[in-house]
């Protein structure tokens, strides 16, 4: 039913407050479980704003507007530095605030995050564990990532990308190129071509998962140290690994071309 269904539509009903202050249900009497919590619930609301605004670049890089993806990027680019900055918040809680309830968690992880996975695969990650391929992470993998529609934009304004990079299959995991780094020197050459600003505007997205990756690895070295995380990982351990992974590495490797 509508929140409005019946009567005038106010404040709360349109936001559907009352469900939404509902959904903070801390396991423990701990007094800073419920950071962890809301932190934790706002990450996943600006993931799903994030997977939204993807949608849309991509909607635009394929019809060719450069304006419209120019917007649409730089408004990824902006909600991957506030989701950044909220780790500001976390990092305020110690190593043993976070202790007095960590161990009500269980098997429950940041991991098991699906519309990250989502986002992970939306920026051309492939090869997923089979174990963690539901409906939406499937179907993400199979469409076209961002890069995939990059290229068709910068083939729409006349740039020679080869025929076989616009045809491949998007289930594949995208293999750098020769070919496709010289397709992105030309679009680069002339600075004041509105396909060079939508280079640098997807390099400002790749830099903005990157830097929250790293900040992620410090806010849980500062936390945990170099103990398990929850849901059994390797913690910070793993999270080092997944540092210095660009989503579209031609768009970095051409700046020493």
């Amino acid at each position: 039913m509508p929140p409005h269904a019946g009567g005038t539509l106010t404040y709360g009903g349109y936001l559907r407050l009352d469900e939404l202050l509902a959904c903070q249900t801390p396991l423990t009497d701990a007094h800073d479980e419920l950071l962890f919590v809301v932190i934790h619930q706002v990450y996943e609301l600006w993931f799903a704003q994030i997977l939204h605004e993807a949608a849309l670049l991509q909607r635009r890089l394929e019809d060719g507007d450069s304006t419209g993806a120019l917007h649409t990027a730089r408004r990824i680019a902006k909600i991957l530095k506030t989701i950044v900055g909220q780790l500001d918040v976390l990092e305020t809680m110690t190593p043993r605030q976070f202790a007095s309830f960590r161990p009500e968690l269980g098997s429950s992880s940041g991991f098991q995050s699906h519309q990250f996975r989502e986002l992970e695969a939306v920026l051309g990650r492939r090869g997923f564990a089979r174990d963690v391929l539901d409906e939406r992470l499937r179907a993400a993998t199979t469409r076209r990532s961002v890069f995939d529609s990059l290229l068709r934009y910068l083939a729409g304004t006349g740039l020679a990308v080869p025929p076989d990079a616009l045809d491949r299959d998007p289930a594949q995991p995208w293999r750098p190129r020769a070919d496709v780094r010289a397709v992105l020197a030309t679009a680069y050459a002339d600075e004041r071509n509105p396909a060079a600003e939508v280079c640098e505007a997807l390099v400002d997205i790749d830099e903005g998962v990157q830097e929250w990756r790293y900040r992620h690895v410090k806010m849980v070295e500062r936390i945990i140290g170099s103990r398990t995380g929850t849901g059994g990982s390797s913690g910070a351990d793993y999270l080092r690994s997944t540092l210095f992974r660009p989503a579209f590495p031609e768009l970095w490797e051409v700046r020493g071309a």
